[in-house]
């Protein structure tokens, strides 16, 4: 076993205050540090590099009047610690030539060959643009990072590098800066570093950020955490001693080691247990290093066979490694004198990608870019390059970055044994889109482990899911409150607002139609010449159909569009009088607009009026109805007492009933409660609407809190008698125990 002095298996808590005081280094230990881990890199070109940005940033200071060329001779430093090959450690030495002096990009071309112009281009921020905010600038100055990195994965390495040098310097800055800059590092780059394996880079710039975003708290929590050193110190050895007998007993060999966690992990578990710092016991992380995969089980049973483990607390990353190639076992047990500890038991050769990431394990290939399996690895990537090309909104694209960002992760599985990862709390309508756009559109259930469950449900590691599907399934709003994934955020918002813009063009068709019929035009008509596209440019909108949903939607009335496309000879000559903007009168230009159709309700005592079922009280015939006016002149019918139309002003009221014509009823739904496991329950359920030649149009079962099980029906009612029907023989039923009319 090769032992680690004690002297160096335990480091202080002072990691990042250490580096960020330590002297800046030379180009020459600069050189000799590259020459040790790749001896046949050009150091030639690095020697070139370190002259051609010293002799550009020369004359430049910085904040604490040390010469600049010292920051990029520090980055490149952090580059070399990830050993990476001798352009990337030129691109971290020129990082700052094109922003910050006279060279150009044809310039770094020209001296240095396309590869490192085009990393170095990558990392150079868009300074010289103008942006309508700061959120603008932040998005974009990311978006073209972004590109770059898909395109080439060195230029976020050289990113993070460039930052944490900055983090390690940034008392020099005022401190309105010195929060700025923490944010964006916490909110950004720290899980960027975390995505791709980097933990002890991901570690330091959150204890950074911490420093400058909590002053107070960081400096009590070091003081309180450095005032028990000592005493902490002793325990870790007396603890790593024990390991190591019982380790080398059974004749394996490994490294044992006791490393404190950093102030950030400790802080944020004060937090969420809401505890004092002298409560957290399992501060340290002990670490064990086998050469052999085997060997990690081995030593896992024997920490288990010696304490107690803590239920809940193991956690199997060998087997099932985190998306950034991370493979440890993790379990914490109760250690002596009753404290809890966490162990992490990996390989040699885990811990090496564990520590540098992506860097650890990179095999450059032409241009820098990930071979497949890599691509696989770093599926969030990809997906952040779809969201940056579909968010307009630059606030809400990095919202959306940084909650890909912070996922903590669950692994899920198709029926078929394929691997989905998703963010914690995801749900089955996530993991539907995950799998395809269509699958998620249509899911109506789904199956998890052989057992039905709602949609809401938050999928667990290990969770085999099958996602059920319906023809007549399509994207609700309310699934926007419980899905997790900006994915599927996304695209149910983009359903939502296709058909909303549907909704809103047929209205306004109808509206606009109506409109010009007072000259004796028709929308039809008019739509084959040019009038109506005057109109829309007239009125600043891209084409007739813009100018059609506007209208639909209520920003732009009839009056004003028909004005632009007929001009106002046209305007004078008709009688028409002008219209009133009240609610009253939208209700009259509804009804006056009527095309002449059979309809299920009567408005003011005419049929075909365009009309929606209310779905948070979903009234079926038979029952009294209410009728409201909505902003974009829709009838919204009510059943007469719903809680939604107490807020309602009276004038917005219209007097609606039944008519005939039901069409295919209206849809409804009932809760069934009932007794688990009773044997063809189901099937009986099932029947009491096959009888009554009623389709079932979704059905959710899952076990409810108090251990009975939850059935909620979903169907289309022509009449109150049918949902009585249905009531009264779901109760007639053994083993159910109450009905009830689902409230959306």
């Amino acid at each position: 076993m090769v032992a680690i002095p004690a002297s160096s298996r335990f480091p202080t808590l002072e990691g990042s205050e250490r580096i960020a005081t330590t002297r800046e280094p030379t180009a020459l230990e600069l050189i000799t540090k590259v020459r040790a881990y790749h001896p046949g890199a050009d150091l030639n070109l690095i020697q070139r590099a370190f002259v051609f940005a010293e002799q550009h940033h020369r004359p430049q200071r910085r904040k604490n009047g040390d010469p600049y060329v010292g920051h990029p001779v520090s980055v490149a430093h952090i580059v070399a610690e990830m050993k990476l090959d001798e352009g990337t450690i030129c691109a971290a030495l020129l990082h700052d030539t094109v922003e910050d002096t006279s060279a150009t990009q044809e310039d770094l071309v020209n001296c240095f060959g396309p590869d490192i112009a085009h990393l170095v281009d990558g990392v150079t921020k868009l300074s010289k643009i103008r942006f309508r905010s700061k959120e603008e600038k932040q998005a974009e100055n990311f978006r073209k990072m972004l590109v770059a990195m898909s395109q080439d994965i060195r230029v976020i390495l050289v990113k993070l590098a460039d930052r944490t040098h900055n983090m390690r310097t940034l008392e020099h800055l005022p401190p309105e800066k010195q929060v700025v800059i923490a944010q964006e590092t916490m909110d950004i780059f720290a899980p960027i570093a975390n995505r791709l394996g980097l933990g002890a880079l991901k570690c330091e710039l959150e204890d950074l950020s911490f420093r400058y975003l909590h002053p107070d708290k960081f400096m009590e929590l070091k003081n309180a955490v450095n005032s028990r050193l000592d005493e902490r110190k002793d325990y870790v050895e007396r603890v790593i001693r024990e390991i190591e007998s019982i380790v080398r007993a059974e004749g394996i060999s490994g490294d044992v080691t006791g490393r404190p966690k950093h102030f950030w992990s400790i802080f944020r578990k004060m937090q969420r247990q809401d505890i004092a710092v002298d409560k957290v016991y399992d501060a340290v992380a002990f670490r064990v290093l086998v050469d052999k995969q085997s060997d990690c089980y081995h030593v896992l049973g024997l920490i288990h066979e010696k304490w107690r483990p803590i239920p809940g607390r193991f956690k199997d990353y060998v087997a099932l490694p985190k998306p950034n190639r991370y493979q440890s076992l993790h379990t914490t047990v109760i250690g002596p004198d009753g404290q809890p500890i966490e162990v992490q038991i990996r390989t040699h050769a885990m811990h090496r990608v564990a520590e540098g990431g992506i860097a650890a394990h990179w095999k450059y290939k032409e241009g820098g870019r990930l071979e497949h399996k890599d691509e696989e690895r770093f599926d969030w990537l990809k997906r952040l390059m779809e969201w940056q090309k579909e968010f307009d909104d630059p606030s809400e694209f990095l919202e959306s970055v940084k909650i890909e960002l912070f996922a903590d992760e669950v692994y899920t599985f198709t029926p078929k044994g394929e691997l989905k990862v998703l963010p914690r709390g995801s749900t089955p309508v996530d993991f539907a889109y995950a799998v395809h756009s269509e699958v998620g559109a249509s899911c109506s259930g789904a199956i998890i482990n052989g057992h039905i469950v709602p949609l809401t449900y938050q999928l667990k590691n290990g969770d085999v899911v099958e996602v059920i599907r319906s023809k007549t399934q399509k994207p609700n709003k309310d699934w926007l409150k419980f899905v997790r994934t900006t994915r599927a955020k996304d695209r149910i918002k983009a359903f939502i607002k296709k058909e909303q813009r549907q909704r809103s063009l047929e209205l306004g068709e109808q509206l606009l139609d109506k409109e010009l019929r007072k000259y004796s035009r028709s929308l039809i008509k008019m739509r084959k010449g040019e009038e109506l596209e005057n109109a829309a440019k007239g009125l600043n909108l891209d084409s007739v159909e813009e100018l059609i949903v506007q209208i639909g939607m209520g920003n732009v009335t009839p009056e004003a569009a028909a004005h632009g496309a007929l001009g106002d000879d046209a305007i004078q000559k008709s009688k028409a009088p002008a219209a009133i903007a009240t609610p009253m009168n939208a209700i009259a230009k509804l009804i006056d607009k009527v095309r002449r159709r059979p309809g299920g309700v009567v408005v003011d005592g005419l049929d075909g009026v365009k009309h929606s079922i209310a779905k948070c009280c979903s009234p079926v015939p038979g029952e009294p109805i209410a009728g409201f006016v909505t902003p974009g002149h829709v009838i919204s019918v009510h059943r007469k007492g719903c809680v939604m139309t107490v807020a309602i002003e009276d004038e917005r009221r219209v007097e609606v009933r039944w008519g005939d014509s039901a069409g295919t009823g209206y849809p409804v739904g009932i809760r069934v409660i009932t007794e688990s496991g009773v044997p063809g329950l189901l099937t009986k359920m099932t029947k009491v609407f096959s009888d009554l030649k009623i389709n079932i149009d979704a059905a959710v079962c899952a076990e409810a809190p108090d251990g009975r099980a939850e059935n909620v029906f979903r169907f289309h009612a022509k009449h109150l008698d049918e949902l009585v029907d249905v009531t009264r023989k779901m109760e007639s039923l053994r083993g159910v125990h109450g009905v009830s009319r689902v409230r959306e």
